[in-house]
């Protein structure tokens, strides 16, 4: 699902000093999603460090658990890499981990259509909770984190619906086994709370972290307009 000609494109400009002078930003993952949702905001990564760490919970370990210890695992991960990097020594490192729930159980980041299928089943006619946490290193290895709650519902699909959207493929690699910022779109109910945390990166939480520890979030506003 991740796009590697994305990850290869914006990695290669943190090889050029920044010309603004300006702090470098390190995004931990090769969602081309989380980096299309920091564009929207106008900030652009210098780097993507996408962190391969085990994401199966812990025994008896919660959804927001989970979320929070592997966002902040990403994060570590990514910043090992970095600091022995002379263009990223002193970067921000910002990560994100997404974990759909239903009730008490985890759904999985869907490979395989049988997994798609039992995800789709349980969310059917169904509230289900997205958790994002995101977990920001600054360049002085300051660790800041926020985690995100969103509450969504969905119709209860039909058989057209259920086996059309398997046929798809969208659902591939997707926290839940879908993507609301696609076809699944159309499933959706109510939703209460962030969008862009269902999408995987919850933008007013991620900018208030990096605006809070001093990153010039709004420092291409003026070029953009």
């Amino acid at each position: 699902m991740e796009s590697r000609s994305v990850e290869r494109k914006v990695a290669s400009s943190s090889e050029v000093s920044n010309p603004n002078g300006y702090p470098k930003l390190v995004l931990a993952s090769a969602s081309p999603r989380r980096l299309a949702l920091l564009q929207q905001a106008g900030i652009e990564p210098d780097a993507l460090l996408p962190a391969d760490v085990d994401e199966t919970p812990l025994k008896s370990e919660g959804a927001k658990e989970l979320a929070k210890r592997l966002a902040r695992s990403k994060a570590e991960v990514a910043r090992k890499v970095a600091r022995t990097r002379e263009d990223l020594k002193s970067a921000y490192i910002l990560s994100a981990d997404t974990v759909v729930v239903v009730g008490r159980r985890i759904l999985p980041k869907a490979e395989v259509v049988d997994e798609a299928a039992g995800c789709l089943r349980l969310l059917s006619g169904r509230q289900h909770r997205v958790y994002t946490s995101i977990c920001l290193i600054t360049p002085k290895d300051a660790i800041r984190e926020r985690l995100v709650e969103t509450r969504v519902r969905f119709k209860r699909l039909s058989r057209d619906e259920f086996e059309r959207y398997l046929a798809s493929g969208e659902w591939r690699g997707k926290a839940g086994g879908y993507a609301i910022q696609g076809l699944a779109g159309t499933f959706v109910v109510k939703l209460v709370g962030s969008y862009s945390n269902v999408v995987g990166l919850p933008l007013y939480e991620a900018v208030g972290l990096l605006d809070g520890e001093g990153y010039p979030v709004r420092s291409s506003w003026l070029e953009a307009a």
